[in-house]
C-alpha cells in the first residue's frame, strides 16, 4: 500500500540505538520527522544525518521529534551517533517492519545489480499521527530546509 499525505502514520514498536522499544504512538501530540535511510555511515546518510542534527534547534523549534530509521543493528547507530554527536534517536529496523510498513523497502539498482533496499524518504507526521509530508527527493545536505520549508 502507498502511503499519501492525508493518511494516518502506520503505527509501530522498534528498538532504538540502546535497544529500548520506541512506539510511535507514544509520540502523539508531537510533530515527527521520520527519515527512512539506507545504511550507517556511507557519505549521503551521513550528510543528512548531519544535516538533521546542525539544525536540530530550528527543528525542535518547529516542534519536531526527529527519528532516524534504518535495518543497521543497534551497535552500527550507536557507533554513527558518537561519531558524528548526532544528537536524535535512530530506529534498528533489523527485522525490516517498519520499512516495510512504510514501502520504503524496495528493488533498487547499482551499476546494473538489482537488490532490496531502503530507499531514503522522510515523513512529516502532524500531532495526530497524520502524515501531512512525504519528501522523496531528499537533498541529503540542506534536508533540514527542506523540512522547515514545507
Amino acid at each position: 500500500m502507498k502511503l499519501q499525505t492525508g493518511d494516518p502514520a502506520p503505527d509501530f514498536t522498534s528498538k532504538d540505538q540502546h535497544g529500548n522499544p520506541v512506539k510511535l504512538s507514544d509520540l502523539r501530540g508531537r510533530k515527527v520527522v521520520l527519515y527512512f535511510y539506507p545504511k550507517d555511515d556511507t557519505s549521503g546518510c551521513t550528510a543528512q544525518a548531519c544535516s538533521l542534527n546542525d539544525n536540530l534547534p530550528a527543528l525542535q523549534a518547529a516542534g519536531y521529534t526527529v527519528i532516524g530509521v534504518s535495518t543497521d543493528d543497534e551497535k552500527s547507530h550507536q557507533k554513527f551517533i558518537q561519531k558524528y554527536g548526532l544528537n536524535f534517536t535512530l530506529l534498528a529496523d533489523t527485522d525490516k517492519q517498519v520499512v516495510e510498513a512504510y514501502d520504503v523497502w524496495q528493488e533498487k539498482s547499482m551499476y546494473g545489480k538489482k537488490y532490496m533496499g531502503t530507499v531514503r524518504t522522510t515523513f512529516l507526521i502532524n500531532e495526530a499521527g497524520i502524515i501531512t509530508d512525504i519528501i522523496t527527493k531528499v537533498d541529503t545536505k540542506a534536508h533540514a530546509g527542506q523540512i522547515l520549508g514545507v
